[in-house]
């Protein structure tokens, strides 16, 4: 049942980052806290006092994977201002990055298998992974909407979430990013700047 569940939340994720959307703090913040504290729960649950040596070592390789495909997935992804508010879009290319996290999961299933490690070969650490990985592209995505000084979309009840810190990260983001961010953005003081030699050097 659990396997059913998690592969539903993936495919729904999926889903939600290929067609873009507006990103609302609470599901990009909290939702990822709360299905880790379920996993851990659930993990914890499960383990009792079966956990061995070597179940750990197969959990820190299984959730430093995951950690680490999740950093990746808050790069790739496509920052923009709709309406005021963040929106997000994964490129297709992403999809290699699911592809990577479901084969690591296969190796350290296979690496469990090996060494004898019930608890980390089990479907109780699915959810477990699956939270770390989107608080790790959590902690991709907030910086960089932070500099951008793109706020959340609000939520339900009008609010939104981390207002506040949004606003002082757009005040201090560093000159060099909003440069780089510009550099590429021509403008008619450009052209005018960049004709005046060309007319000077005529015959």
């Amino acid at each position: 049942m659990q396997i059913l569940i998690v592969i539903a939340v993936i495919g729904f994720v999926i889903y939600q980052q290929l067609a873009g959307q507006a990103l609302r703090g609470k599901r990009v913040v909290l939702l990822p806290v709360i299905l880790t504290v379920i996993g851990f729960s659930d993990l914890h649950a499960n383990a009792g006092s079966h956990l061995k040596p070597a179940d750990v070592v197969c959990l820190a390789l299984g959730a430093a994977g995951s950690i680490a495909i999740g950093l990746a997935f808050g790069a790739i992804t496509h920052l923009e201002a709709r309406n005021g508010s963040l929106w997000a879009k994964m490129p297709v290319r992403g999809l290699w990055l699911w592809l990577a996290m479901a084969g690591w999961r296969g190796i350290v299933y296979l690496t469990a298998t090996i060494v004898h490690a019930p608890v980390a070969a089990s479907s109780a650490t699915l959810l477990f992974t699956l939270g770390l990985n989107r608080l790790a592209q959590a902690a991709v995505i907030v910086p960089r909407a932070m500099a951008k000084g793109i706020p959340f979309a609000p939520e339900k009840d009008g609010k939104v979430f981390m207002a506040d810190k949004f606003q002082r990260g757009a005040s201090f983001a560093p000159f060099s990013a909003r440069f780089a961010e510009q550099r590429d953005v021509p403008n008619d003081h450009d052209y005018e700047q960049d004709a005046v030699p060309a007319r000077r050097n005529r015959p």
